[in-house]
């Protein structure tokens, strides 16, 4: 089928990657093979809550057509990975798609192995049918690390020679990435720490409110500078962030991330466990946003969960992060604009595409209560900073629903709504992901005031094309 499947809840995204029914949480393994990228996530087929983790799967070749695939992992009884199969990457093994992932067994104590699952018939495009190596590749961590968090490997590619790291936290409290050389995917050797938080980098941007760096992911951009992307776990998520700086040559055999700066990958309250796809000319990423909303409306609705839209990662020449949507969204926008001028109302479509320039101040209004309370947007490129208002919205979780504010000297925003997800992209150098859930009553209009240059906004449609 293309796209996700229809959904009686008015809430549930049409143009995002779900499954039609159950749960999802982080993104695995995006991959490029023969013509398609395939995502797979962490999924349980039967019911919208967090426990018996499957992977689940879909491919596109356009990153708007989403075909959706027979689960590709499955928990095998006995096996190491009998309590879950959780998080990983998928990589080309000398021409066969081989899945990277964690297995946790029924005595998980925070520890999992890394386990390998191969593609039965590489020569299909669609990668339906998976084995799994029966013994792990790595039955835990180094024995004298004291490590009491691993999970999420990730294989890179650096110096003619295959990488993995694994998020890790250890026993006193710090988080870590681990390095491993997996050049031969079934003989893995520890190189040392990649980088941990006493890092005075990492320290000055995370501070100390993580205990363990889950999905870690590394990329390089064009201009040489790599990327580390982790996300911050205390016994709970506590959001995501960036490292920026240089791969070096560490110790006996190893490597580690020279970090210059470094910052929050996205300031949304809704968002976690990053994924990236390291193509020849470009990075993406696809994020998990979970469900803000009590678990009885989540039962009553038959699922749980969506990923984000693909974005394109870069760096900006001071060492932030860039990010955009990746142009191929533009797919998904309907032959003519709904609105093309600065002021007045305009009713909104359930999902949309919306871009507003301001000159100066400027309140970007997308969603009215039954009270007359507005879900805003806030421009102010005087004084720096983009403000997203939804004091009438309230979510559920861990960050309350006080306002999030953005700051840097940006004058354009860029709003992806679909359904609940709600992704605002700060100029190229900030995104705020949260859900908000609309109520019968409430009316999604859009009004722009104050001193605005330009807004151009698209309903989201099904691409015409097959």
């Amino acid at each position: 089928m293309s796209l996700t499947a229809q959904s009686t809840d008015p809430n549930a995204p049409r143009f995002r990657v779900r499954p039609p029914a159950n749960w999802i949480n982080d993104p695995n393994g995006p991959f490029r093979w023969r013509g398609r990228h395939h995502l797979f996530y962490q999924h349980n087929p039967a019911a919208p809550v967090h426990a018996n983790v499957h992977w689940g799967h879909v491919s596109s070749h356009d990153l708007v057509h989403w075909e959706h695939h027979p689960v590709a992992l499955t928990p095998t009884p006995g096996g190491p990975d009998e309590a879950g199969c959780w998080s990983g990457c998928v990589v080309d093994d000398d021409g066969v798609p081989t899945a990277v992932y964690t297995g946790v067994d029924r005595h998980h104590t925070g520890l999992g192995s890394i386990c390998l699952a191969r593609a039965l018939v590489p020569e299909d495009e669609t990668l339906t049918d998976w084995r799994p190596r029966p013994t792990p590749v790595v039955t835990g961590p180094p024995s004298d690390l004291d490590v009491v968090m691993f999970r999420d490997p990730f294989v890179f590619r650096s110096g003619g020679r295959r990488w993995a790291l694994v998020g890790a936290g250890h026993a006193d409290g710090t988080p870590s990435v681990l390095l491993y050389d997996c050049d031969d995917l079934a003989d893995w050797r520890f190189a040392g720490v990649l980088l941990d938080g006493n890092d005075p980098v990492a320290l000055d941007v995370f501070g100390d409110e993580a205990v363990g760096w889950e999905c870690p992911q590394l990329f390089e951009t064009a201009g040489g500078d790599w990327v580390l992307v982790v996300s911050l776990w205390d016994g709970d998520p506590r959001g995501t962030g960036y490292l920026t700086g240089r791969l070096d040559p560490y110790g006996a055999g190893g490597l580690r991330l020279t970090a210059r700066t470094g910052g929050r990958l996205d300031h949304g309250r809704d968002f976690y466990a990053p994924a990236v796809l390291q193509e020849p000319d470009r990075a993406l990423m696809w994020g998990w946003s979970w469900e803000a909303r009590e678990q009885r409306e989540v039962d009553r609705a038959g699922w749980a969960g969506v990923l984000t839209a693909p974005r394109v990662v870069d760096v900006q020449p001071d060492g932030a992060l860039r990010v955009v949507p990746a142009p191929e969204l533009e797919l998904l926008r309907a032959a003519e604009p709904f609105v093309t001028a600065p002021g007045g109302r305009a009713p909104l479509p359930e999902a949309y595409d919306l871009t507003v320039t301001a000159a100066g101040r400027t309140t970007v209004g997308l969603l009215r209560s039954a009270s007359g309370a507005q879900l805003t947007v806030l421009l102010d490129p005087d004084a720096g900073t983009v403000t997203l208002d939804r004091g009438d919205w309230p979510r559920t979780g861990p960050g309350g629903s006080a306002p999030t504010v953005v700051r840097g000297a940006v004058s354009e925003v860029r709003i992806l709504v679909d359904g609940s997800l709600c992704e605002l992209f700060v100029g190229d150098r900030a995104t705020v992901t949260e859900r908000v859930y609309r109520r019968p009553d409430d009316v999604p209009e859009l009004v722009v005031t104050g001193a605005v240059a330009a807004v151009t906004g698209w309903e989201l449609v099904p691409p015409t094309h097959a």
